[in-house]
Parts: structure tokens; C-alpha cells; sequence
């Protein structure tokens, strides 16, 4: 048998391994978008340099100034926003600027307040004049910036959607592969299930005082009942009404039936009057009786099995507590992966099972609620209440 807990591990490691290198990637990648935005950045201050001196240029324009030059670097500035001020922080002038429609003078007073947080105006002279320019950083600028939070988004959706898809896809394999073995060993057994029981009649006119032939045909009808919940896996599942006090002493009766009297199973319910629930009892008692098998074999069958049931507001809650040799906390959620087992045999269905009753078929929850190595467990399973 293939070793699923490896298998487990293996596939961890290798996730981890996934985001590790994915994580190292867009470290690498911010750095470089980050040094690429302060070469860039250092490029636009100099720019605007030079247009300020271009602006002192052509308010002190001399014969000696190429005044063609200088107007085509002012005109040349098509992407950084420059706002111009006086001393008083009146504005001169302005370029790639979005001004609003009403408002104006708000809207650049706040300007020119963030600019003076970002970065030192540049200053340019006239005489005894001093004007003052501030700048923002040009819209390509900003978005190298924002590239790699960007990127990294796209990165995570894609991770995300890819994902949901595997894993859909690998959920409707697995049922398919479940509905088919379930359906397939209800057929197996089904024909050897009838002989028994013809069998079982025959022996039963031939020897009627023989009181070990009903024994024998008790458990030739359990196996019945067990081909019948195998054919029930995949199917529409019809839920009754019924009482839930009433199925659960029925299963926990059948393991007292056939374990080791150093095991001790009590009932614990809550309310004197019966529970009454949607359920599929065939299927229900299945989990009960599974939960209760595992407590056992984690007991190696000497202990104590607590079954407490709960009517909590619109749900009822049970509690299965054993006195077991407990569970990792690392193997709370592993442990109802189809073929996770810490037993020597067993396939590991039994839980996986036990999960998909109760979660896909009577739309409730079964976890571990509690667990403490050498101490033992508690699996808690809820339930939707009944409506009054």
C-alpha cells in the first residue's frame, strides 16, 4: 500500500517549496523595480533642473542665449507636474496639472503641501526675487513604483484561480473514484450476501433448535446492511425524521455487543426527550460505529468512550471523547484525507468516510475539537437542528 502520510508530507514540503521560491522572485523583482524607480526618479529631478534653469533663461534672456533651445526644453516637459510659486506660496504657473473645475486655490495649497513632504523645492533666482518649484513624480514613475504590488496581485489570482481549479478537478476525480468503488464492492457483495442468507434459511428448517444459526444470521444481515450503505455513497440520499437519542444507543449498542468488556461506552444526552433530526439513520449509525471502532483501537481496547449529545440554539452538537493515545495536532485536519492512517492496517477510508456523510449529506461539520497525546480524543460532529 502506497504510503499516503509520505505522500502528505511530500506534497507540504513541496508547496512550501513553491511559495518560498515564489516569494523569492517577486523580492528580486521589487528590488529592481525599486532601484529601476530611483535611477528614474534622480533622472526626473535633473530634468526639472534643467527646466528651472530654462526658465531663468528665458526671463534673463541675453544675446548670448539660444532662445530656441530654451523654449523647447520649457515646451519638452509633457509628463512631470511642476507647480511655480513665490516666496508667498502664490501660484505663478503650472504644468500637467488636473485642475479641478471648482475650488483651484484649495486644490494647490494642498498640492504644494504634499509636494513639500515628498521632496525641497528647487529654487530659481531673479535678482532679489526667489520663485520656487515644486514637482511630483510623472505618471510613469508612479507606476514603475506600484509594477511590483501589481504584479504581485496578478500572481496571487493566478496562484488562486489555478488552484480552485486543481482542486475542483481533483475533489471530481476523487469522487468519481469513490462513487465507483463503493458501488462496485455493494455489487461484490451482494451475490455471496444472498447465498449466505439462503444458506442461513436452510439451516434454520434443518436445525431449528440451534440458537448459534441466528447469531450467524445477525451477522449475515449486517453485512446487508453494509453493502447497502456502500450502494448509498454517490446517490441521492433520503433523510428522515427520526430520533437521534434512539440511532445513537442502537450503534453504540452493536460495538458494546461486539467489543472487549474493559471497554466502557456511556451515553450522555443532554434533554430527557428524544432529539428529532433529518437523518440518514443506515449512513449515521456507519459514523458513529466508525468513531467508536477508532477510539477502541486507539484505546488498544481498554477504556472509556464518552458520547455526549447537545441541543445547542438551532444546532445539536456530539461529542465522541475517548481515553485513547490522542492525535498530533499537525494530523487535526490530515487525518480525514482519504488513506491517512497511524494504524499497521486499515486503508484510511473510514474517517474520510465518516466526513462525507456527515458534511455532504447531512450538511453538517465533524472535526477534532480537542486532543492531547497519551490522554485521548474529542471528535465533535454538528448537526442542523430540526425546525419545530
Amino acid at each position: 500500500m502506497i504510503n499516503i502520510n509520505k505522500l502528505y508530507e511530500i506534497s507540504q514540503r513541496l508547496k512550501l517549496i513553491f511559495i518560498v521560491i515564489a516569494m523569492a522572485i517577486m523580492l528580486v523583482s521589487t528590488l529592481f523595480t525599486n532601484r529601476l524607480a530611483n535611477s528614474l526618479a534622480i533622472e526626473e529631478r535633473k530634468k526639472v533642473e534643467i527646466w528651472a534653469e530654462a526658465i531663468h533663461q528665458s526671463i534673463t534672456v541675453s544675446d548670448t542665449s539660444n532662445i530656441e533651445l530654451v523654449m523647447k526644453i520649457i515646451e519638452g516637459n509633457t509628463t512631470i507636474p511642476i507647480i511655480m510659486t513665490d516666496a508667498n506660496n502664490k501660484i505663478i504657473s503650472s504644468l500637467n496639472i488636473k485642475e479641478p473645475k471648482s475650488n483651484i486655490q484649495e486644490f494647490y495649497s494642498k498640492e504644494i503641501i504634499r509636494l513639500k513632504g515628498k521632496r525641497p523645492a528647487i529654487e530659481v533666482r531673479f535678482g532679489n526675487t526667489i520663485q520656487y518649484i515644486y514637482y511630483d513624480d510623472s505618471l510613469f514613475l508612479k507606476q514603475l513604483v506600484y509594477f511590483p504590488y501589481v504584479q504581485f496581485g496578478v500572481i496571487i489570482v493566478f496562484l488562486l484561480v489555478a488552484f480552485f481549479a486543481f482542486s475542483g478537478t481533483k475533489k471530481a476525480e476523487q469522487n468519481q473514484v469513490w462513487v465507483g468503488l463503493s458501488k462496485e464492492t455493494a455489487h461484490q457483495l451482494g451475490t455471496p450476501i444472498s447465498s449466505l442468507l439462503a444458506w442461513v434459511d436452510l439451516l434454520k428448517l434443518r436445525h431449528k433448535e440451534d440458537n448459534l444459526i441466528g447469531e450467524m444470521e445477525k451477522d449475515v444481515n449486517r453485512l446487508s446492511i453494509i453493502a447497502e450503505r456502500f450502494s448509498k455513497i454517490g446517490s441521492k440520499t433520503d433523510l428522515l425524521i427520526v430520533s437521534l437519542n434512539e440511532t445513537i444507543n442502537n450503534a453504540v449498542q452493536y460495538m458494546i455487543n461486539r467489543s472487549s468488556q474493559k471497554v466502557i461506552i456511556n451515553c450522555h444526552f443532554s434533554n430527557e426527550e428524544p432529539i428529532f433530526i433529518k437523518l440518514n439513520v443506515s449512513l449515521f449509525e456507519w459514523v458513529i460505529e466508525n468513531l467508536c471502532k477508532n477510539a477502541i483501537d486507539a484505546m488498544n481496547g481498554i477504556g472509556q468512550i464518552d458520547i455526549s449529545l447537545i441541543s445547542k440554539n438551532d444546532v445539536i452538537i456530539i461529542d465522541i471523547k475517548d481515553t485513547g493515545k490522542g492525535i498530533d495536532r499537525r494530523n487535526f485536519k490530515v487525518i480525514f484525507t482519504p488513506g491517512f492512517t497511524t494504524k499497521k492496517r486499515g486503508w484510511g477510508l473510514g474517517l474520510s468516510l465518516a466526513k462525507r456523510i456527515i458534511e455532504e449529506y447531512h450538511g453538517g461539520k465533524i472535526f477534532v475539537k480537542q486532543s492531547e497525546l497519551n490522554l485521548g480524543t474529542i471528535f465533535r460532529i454538528v448537526l442542523k437542528a430540526h425546525p419545530k
